[in-house]
């Protein structure tokens, strides 16, 4: 039975509504906790999604610019990161591809040796697999099939896979587009369509059939209870009464994360604080309370261990395709063309060509002015020999229907580091700014794949414009930040995701992945939650005296 404390408002408030938010405020809720779900972006419905990547106002997100969609774009000196921003989190922009990472991830990073992962975790990935409706993708479209060609074409046929994603997909051979009682959850859920294979699926799903968080973890949450603050951007957290731990609580301060005058500030009292607004998010959100005082104990490793998944974006156009290569859903599947390395087969639905404007011809060589002058040299070879062709190529009409995107991801070790500056040209507030080695942007193996894919299918290879002219990678899936470690010497949670010199203080998302994982990292965050909310004791039963533990011997 709930035992809420009335001299609180909510026993946890929850920073964010992605896959760590939407799991804790599930679990939470069903322990009989009071919870609050404070989120920056808005609620989305099947009726008020965009319908192409043109609707850039309900697309993208900067609502400085009166744009408040759900898919942001923030660059930095180190890498490009895409993420979401909505009640959902990334889920309702993600590709809902949901893959285990190789076991070796768990033996490697500061999270080595801390439990026994590899025993542990498989658990969790079930429990998070049922909860998202994970499946083997039924709906292959003809970027999957030219994927398969390809590979078998190069030898790597044997590794093709079609991916396990989080979608409603009819029976093998039957259409899609039928409308059903909530399959998942014994009718506690909402009624749900089956897939159409649109191809939808990163511009929101506009038919039902896509497992987003408000379909599943945050929509069983709400119906318990849970009160999500849509639009609410978190600006302080600090803790009640002087009590240098928050053993005796927290205060949290909003603001109207959409408004430019009137912000409606608000104050918030509660037991305990979950921050889970992305890898980005939670950074940000640690530098600057610790800056301002209001956290001071956060560890000093915040920033620290951010990687990238170590991705390259390229992809291939096949001007005047008979095929519509929009076709199938986001992600239908892979291959890996080394034992480090493998690509997926990704797509927009058909109108959606704002991506087109970032895209380029490819270009080989070593970053740095050498590549740029190789790209200026090769573009004008082409414009001179193949003007309409070449300019075809560069105009994003038709593009999202033409074009495969090869996403390549490597499960090894890299990373940077972010920190909380001032920036030269704008002196008067802190921003993150990234420092370290670069990763690396021009993966070999992978470029020689994207031609050899762009001879089979009558396309040309391309490339994303930022990784050429300033060499900056981009990447869906940031992740670290404010790691797991034994200590706050080596990272700012521990292996039960407690932010150690706190009480009842946690960080669930992205941000405590410590290695990379080679894979798209949405069910391993779920998952790690699942465990982290695990040790929680059901309401009824808690101390409020949940601390981390510094680990004085490795297991």
């Amino acid at each position: 039975m709930p035992t809420h404390s009335p001299e609180y408002d909510f026993d946890f408030i929850i920073v964010g509504s992605g896959f760590g938010g939407s799991v804790t405020a599930h679990r939470l809720t069903e322990k009989g906790y009071k919870v609050a779900v404070m989120e920056m972006g808005r609620r989305w419905t099947l009726e008020n999604l965009p319908r192409t990547s043109w609707s850039l106002h309900r697309w993208f997100w900067r609502p400085s610019l009166a744009l408040r969609g759900f898919f942001s774009m923030r660059f930095f000196r180190h890498v490009t990161i895409l993420h979401g921003c909505a009640v959902g989190g990334g889920s309702i922009t993600y590709a809902c591809t949901l893959l285990r990472p190789p076991d070796k991830v768990w033996d490697s990073g500061s999270w080595k040796d801390l439990a026994d992962w590899k025993s542990e975790m498989p658990q969790h990935y079930d429990t998070a697999s049922r909860m998202l409706g994970v499946i083997e993708n039924r709906i292959l479209g003809p970027a999957d099939r030219l994927l398969l060609r390809v590979a078998d074409a190069v030898g790597v046929g044997g590794t093709y896979y079609r991916t396990h994603v989080a979608i409603l997909q009819p029976p093998e051979g039957e259409p899609g587009g039928m409308t059903v009682p909530d399959p998942f959850f014994g009718g506690e859920g909402p009624e749900r369509t089956t897939c159409i294979g649109c191809g939808g699926c990163m511009m929101g799903c506009r038919h039902g059939a896509k497992n987003t968080l408000d379909m599943n973890y945050l929509y069983l949450a709400e119906k318990r209870g849970a009160q999500v603050f849509a639009e609410t951007k978190v600006v302080d957290v600090q803790p009640l009464d002087g009590i240098a731990d928050g053993n005796n609580g927290y205060e949290v301060r909003t603001v109207k994360s959409t408004a430019y005058f009137n912000r409606e500030p608000r104050r918030f009292t509660c037991r305990g604080v979950v921050f889970a607004a992305s890898s980005l998010g939670t950074m940000e959100l640690l530098f600057h309370l610790k800056d301002k005082g209001s956290l001071p104990a956060v560890s000093n490793q915040v920033g620290k261990y951010v990687r990238t998944n170590s991705e390259s974006l390229i992809g291939v156009r096949v001007p005047h395709s008979q095929e519509d290569l929009s076709k199938g859903v986001a992600i239908g599947s892979g291959v890996y063309i080394d034992e480090h390395t493998h690509i997926e087969a990704v797509r927009y639905p058909e109108g959606s060509d704002t991506m087109s404007l970032l895209t380029t011809i490819l270009t080989d060589g070593r970053p740095g002015p050498g590549r740029v002058a190789l790209w200026l040299r090769n573009l004008t070879i082409a414009l001179l020999l193949h003007p309409i062709r070449t300019l075809r190529l560069l105009l994003p009409f038709h593009w999202a229907r033409e074009c495969v995107i090869l996403l390549c991801m490597q499960a090894l070790e890299g990373h940077i580091d972010m920190q909380w500056e001032r920036h030269i040209f704008w002196p008067f507030r802190k921003f993150l700014v990234s420092r370290g080695k670069k990763v690396p942007t021009f993966i070999p193996a992978a470029n020689e794949f994207a031609e050899k894919f762009a001879r089979l299918a009558g396309g040309t290879a391309m490339s994303m414009l930022p990784e050429i002219l300033f060499n900056v990678p981009g990447t869906a899936h940031c992740l670290g930040g404010a790691i797991i470690a034994d200590s706050a010497a080596n990272g700012v949670v521990d292996c039960r995701n407690r932010v150690f010199g706190y009480s009842n203080m946690y960080v669930c998302d992205g941000s405590v992945v410590a290695a990379n994982l080679g894979v798209n990292p949405s069910l391993t965050i779920t998952a790690l939650t699942e465990r982290a909310m695990s040790f929680i004791p059901p309401a009824s039963e808690t101390t409020w005296d949940d601390a981390a533990e510094v680990a004085r011997q490795r297991r």
